[in-house]
Order: structure tokens, then C-alpha cells, then sequence
């Protein structure tokens, strides 16, 4: 029985196709609508070829990482929370109570509310899931750029005279006369998060106003996924042959003061697995990344969290990405 036809094929694109000018990204989603009405016999609807906003992006996440450690059906409280960051974005999502998820505020712009309610394995889910666009780690660079525009950045390794070019726009990238300097790209990294800005007008906020979801049992155990892993890999406080490790915030602290204090001449040495184009920035991506964690989203500092990439499941690894979830809740939608 040829089951093509009732398998169904979803396309979704993130952050950077968001963040493209004009009608751009309309062409891109058009063309792959066409290829697959022409050229597939799979099952395939036109609203199943989109720009996924950064709610559904972080839900999805959420749901393959839990789906493939074996915690859905079973109580919030056992299930883990998820941070992946991306190149564009920024998503946090965990599950928590029905009583917290009606005190969720209502967000501004006509954005989706805060929280989603998934039915998965029998069980209602109440997620608090929050897609912060501009800050993933390629676009984060532009933000904390901004910050310093013209004067030179504490957050480039010294020797480093560029720029940086992302959506679209060119940014000054060249280093202080003074040098990089873990201190003060960290008080340039909390300006552009916008931490403890007067936005906050919630019990509880992460970054930039936005409502944090209350905490919870949800949030206890933290899975972060994408470039967190890469680059603790790259610059050697996780073995690039594991597929989860457990570390906490500090390391990436500590990693970015050994960045800090490294010369771009010398930069490729000490970190032989970064990519050169990569380099300049290196001090800079892991002093966002730990003051992500810490003064964004509130972990501590020694709190015990797991690094993910691929997440054991029977006898294969499964990358630890949100397609898996989008095709978990495309089929459950179908039942």
C-alpha cells in the first residue's frame, strides 16, 4: 500500500527568513509550495509551507525534547524546560500550572499570548513559551554592537578592525584601544538585553518586559540546545563526540574570560575549532551566552543544566530539534 499520499510534508522557516526584507521571504515559501505541488505525491496543503513565528518554533522544541526523553502523558513537574538558541532568535519554553497560566499577561501587538495548551498523550499541557526575535547569537552580535556604534567594542578580541554584516545592515566590529575585556563587554551585553529596564510591568520579568512564566517545577531541569552546545563544544568544556552534557552557566563564564583574554593573532591556537569567521567574536558570543542564562532568563549561576544535540531514543539518536515536534502535532492534528 503506497502511504505517500497520506503522508503528510510541513515546511517551516524561522528567524532568518523572518527578519528579510520586502516580499522576499513570500517568494522563497511560494517556490517550495510549487515544487511540492508538482513534484511530490506526498500530502501537502499551502499552509503547511510557512514562516513559523517564535512561539510555534519554541513549542516544538519543547515537544521533541520531551517527547523523546518519554516524558509526555506524564505531569508537568516532569517535564524539562527548553532554551534554543538560534542564529535569529531566542526561545524559552517549559510547562506550568493551570493557575499560573491564567494570571498569564496579555501581550501587546497582537502577538500570541504567553501561554499555549497542548494535548499530547492524553495529557493537557499548559507551556509558557516566549520567541525573543533579535536575540539569537548571530543577531545578539548586532544588538551589543549597536550599543557601542562608532567607540569600538569591548566585546572584539583585541587586533580585530572590521565589521559585521547581518540583516542586511553593516555594523562597525573593531576593538577598544584598551582591548576586549570580559568586565565590560558583560555591562555592554546587559544593555542590549534590556535587563531591569522600567518595561516590566509583571511580577516577574526575564528581559526587556517580557513575563518570565512564573518558574516553577517545569523549569527545574533545563535542556539548552543549538548554539550553546556549539559552542561549548568549539572551545573545548564539551567533548564533541557526546550528544548531551551537563554543565551550568558558570562554564560558559569562565570560557569567556579565557576568550577575553586572547588575542585575535593568537585566538586561532587556543580555539583551533572555532571557525575563523568566527574568531573575532568569540569573547563576545560567550559573554551573551552566559549573561543570557543568568541575567536574561534568571538561572544561577552553579545551577546544573543539559547541554543537548541529539537525544537518545530506543536505539538511534535523534537531533534535539523542533521539526520533530512540528511533525508530532501536525499528525496528532490529522487523528
Amino acid at each position: 500500500m503506497d502511504l505517500r499520499s497520506n503522508t503528510p510534508v510541513r515546511v517551516g522557516a524561522t528567524a532568518g527568513l523572518r527578519q528579510l526584507g520586502g516580499n522576499t521571504s513570500d517568494k522563497i515559501l511560494q517556490a517550495v509550495r510549487d515544487f511540492l505541488k508538482s513534484k511530490s505525491s506526498l500530502k501537502s496543503k499551502g499552509s503547511w509551507v510557512t514562516v513559523l513565528d517564535g512561539s510555534q518554533e519554541g513549542a516544538y522544541q519543547w515537544v521533541t525534547i520531551n517527547y523523546l526523553l518519554g516524558n509526555l502523558g506524564r505531569k508537568f513537574s516532569d517535564t524539562v524546560g527548553v532554551v534554543d538558541l538560534g542564529g535569529g532568535s531566542v526561545q524559552m519554553a517549559y510547562a506550568i500550572t493551570e493557575s499560573d497560566a491564567q494570571k498569564a499577561p496579555k501581550l501587546s501587538g497582537g502577538e500570541n499570548t504567553y501561554v499555549q495548551e497542548m494535548y499530547l498523550k492524553g495529557v493537557k499541557y499548559y507551556l509558557y513559551v516566549h520567541s525573543y526575535l533579535r536575540y539569537g547569537l548571530l543577531a545578539a552580535r548586532a544588538e551589543i554592537l549597536k550599543v557601542t556604534k562608532e567607540s569600538g567594542s569591548p566585546c572584539i578580541l583585541t587586533g580585530h578592525h572590521g565589521s559585521y554584516k547581518y540583516g542586511g545592515k553593516v555594523y562597525p566590529a573593531s576593538t577598544m584601544s584598551e582591548g576586549s575585556s570580559m568586565t565590560n563587554c558583560r555591562l555592554v551585553a546587559l544593555k542590549a538585553l534590556k535587563v531591569n529596564e522600567s518595561t516590566c510591568t509583571h511580577m516577574k520579568c526575564t528581559f526587556g518586559g517580557v513575563w518570565n512564566g512564573g518558574g516553577g517545577d517545569g523549569q527545574k531541569n533545563m535542556f539548552v540546545a543549538s548554539f550553546f552546545f556549539d559552542r561549548a563544544v568549539e572551545v573545548g568544556f564539551v567533548d564533541p563526540n557526546v550528544a548531551v552534557a551537563k554543565v551550568r552557566p558558570i562554564d560558559f563564564e569562565s570560557a569567556a574570560r579565557r576568550a577575553c583574554d586572547t588575542r585575535l593573532d593568537d585566538a586561532k591556537a587556543t580555539f583551533p575549532s572555532v571557525e575563523p569567521d568566527n574568531l573575532p567574536y568569540l569573547c563576545m558570543d560567550l559573554v551573551y551566552q552566559y549573561t543570557l542564562l543568568v541575567d536574561g532568563f534568571g538561572l544561577d549561576a552553579r545551577q546544573e543544566m543539559t547541554l543537548v544535540k541529539k537525544v537518545k531514543y530506543k536505539n538511534s539518536l535523534v537531533e534535539a530539534a523542533w521539526p520533530l515536534g512540528s511533525a508530532i502535532e501536525v499528525t496528532s492534528s490529522m487523528n
